[in-house]
């Protein structure tokens, strides 16, 4: 028998062996701009202490380096190509697809979120909530949740996604001499004020986890919940958020579990986003639907040693299709792009090079009027690289890594060259390496049937967007 209880769910048979789950979500976090990484500017006490506390990971992907297309991607269990129009920024989410909050909820978990879920965009049946009813706070849903009921809450968060309060992170402290600049950035105060600013934000996010784990605590539940925090995708910066380098799609994660064999471990494997689901099912023992891609990481969690790699987790693929329309018009298209990452190298397919990998420069004929490099967040960093990329031939460079066209294909050798900054595509000694990636990126894209494998990937490019875009300062819109 079940009895429903209004706004939070169901409750089901007690089994106090099924973890309550909090998820902490921060928008636009990458790594490795956290305390454990080894960050020495950017505080981050809270993500340290569930490191130590728990399982750090060295190496965790998102599926896509956008927004909607990311979280989606999260809540299936499935990577963003096979989501149709859910696969964009800005979408539709079809009613078609199963997300884990609601699965839990179907068992006899309550469910809530707080902050940014799913989005930007709208579901097709609009009422419907992919991560549950909505709080004002974490602490608002523990009084609220039936005491005999295990939870599953998704903590939110608009940190750090652009616009900054300028200044806001020097004048918090930080000492911008120490910020470790990525190498494809100018380094100019302009741009550490801006990476500071976006730290500073960054201890917000890890302020509100530290907060919701203090509720934890005075509840008494902190040893009966698995905690998770991590960000959807890399920094809102060049070459970051959008693209498929590692400043794109590689994101911090730490994981809480009392259940784990010890804790202050270290994990290498590689792990998708995508994961997280099954791993949700898993704990709470729930069969894992075959439409999931992901998979459980219970056995890294239970594991005593970290001295070997898991069979299949040697590498990870992920990839992007339309962030925003920022190509010239009337192409309504994305930049389609698929990435296999190793511990020793890079590969990257770009299907449509013709296309302006992060948007055009040409803002009058832009396809929505007015983005201007679209693909990228505005910010002082953005508009730095543009504006002085005539400087010289080290500004030109600066340039051209973040906004010039790309070739089909991207090869970047991670033992001489970790920031993925020279391209060896191409090159002879590396022709073997270029072709076993592309053989094994080709396999995993047809065996998880991504559209643009099977030969009709475009209809991304049709599915109805629903934002604007990043508008060059000088545009107006005609009379």
């Amino acid at each position: 028998m079940t009895v429903a209880i209004a706004g939070i769910g169901t409750t089901c048979a007690a089994d106090e062996n099924r973890p309550n789950i909090l998820f902490c979500i921060a928008d636009d976090w990458g790594y490795p701009h956290a305390g454990a990484y080894g960050d020495p500017v950017v505080k981050t006490p809270t993500f340290d202490r569930l490191a130590r506390e728990g399982v750090l990971f060295q190496h965790a992907y998102v599926s896509s380096p956008s927004c909607t297309p990311s979280r989606g991607a999260i809540l299936t269990g499935q990577y963003h190509w096979r989501l149709a129009g859910a696969g964009n920024l800005h979408s539709v989410f079809p009613d078609k697809f199963d997300v884990y909050p609601e699965i839990l909820q179907d068992a006899g978990y309550a469910i809530g979120s707080t902050g940014k879920a799913w989005g930007p965009g709208r579901t097709e049946t609009k009422a419907r909530q992919l991560a549950g009813e909505r709080f004002q706070t974490f602490s608002e849903f523990l009084e609220r949740r039936p005491a005999d009921q295990p939870f599953c809450f998704w903590l939110g968060s608009s940190d750090p996604h652009r616009p900054y309060e300028p200044g806001s992170g020097e004048e918090s402290g930080m000492d911008l001499d120490a910020i470790r600049l990525p190498a494809a950035f100018p380094d100019d105060p302009i741009v550490r004020s801006d990476v500071a600013d976006y730290y500073f934000e960054v201890q917000r996010f890890d302020s509100l986890v530290g907060d919701a784990v203090d509720a934890l605590e005075s509840a008494g539940l902190l040893d009966d919940t698995i905690i998770l925090m991590t960000g959807d995708h890399g920094m809102p910066f060049p070459r970051g958020k959008s693209n498929i380098y590692d400043l794109g799609v590689r994101v911090p994660l730490a994981i809480r579990w009392p259940g784990a064999r010890s804790a202050d471990r270290t994990v290498r494997d590689f792990v998708s986003l995508t994961d997280l689901a099954p791993t949700f099912l898993e704990l709470a023992g729930l069969d894992v639907p075959g439409e999931m891609t992901g998979r459980s990481l219970v056995p890294l969690l239970k594991r005593e040693s970290d001295d070997q790699i898991e069979d299949g987790r040697e590498f990870v693929v992920f990839g992007k299709e339309r962030h925003v329309p920022s190509q010239e018009a009337p192409d309504m298209g994305g930049y389609p792009c698929r990435g296999i990452r190793t511990h020793d190298y890079l590969y990257i397919r770009n299907f449509r090079p013709d296309r302006w990998p992060n948007g055009t420069p040409h803002y009058e004929r832009a396809a929505v009027p007015g983005n201007w490099y679209a693909d990228t967040d505005n910010g002082p960093t953005k508009t730095y690289i543009i504006e002085n990329r005539d400087r010289d031939d080290a500004h030109q460079r600066f340039y051209e890594l973040s906004f010039a066209k790309r070739p089909g294909e991207e090869l970047y050798d991670l033992s001489t060259d970790p920031e993925q900054l020279s391209n060896v595509a191409g090159e002879m000694r590396y022709a073997d390496v270029q072709r076993e990636l592309a053989t094994r990126l080709t396999a995993v894209l047809k065996q998880t049937g991504d559209p643009r494998i099977a030969g009709n990937g475009d209809m991304f490019d049709q599915f109805e967007y629903l934002g604007g875009g990043p508008k060059h300062p000088d545009w107006k819109p005609e009379k």
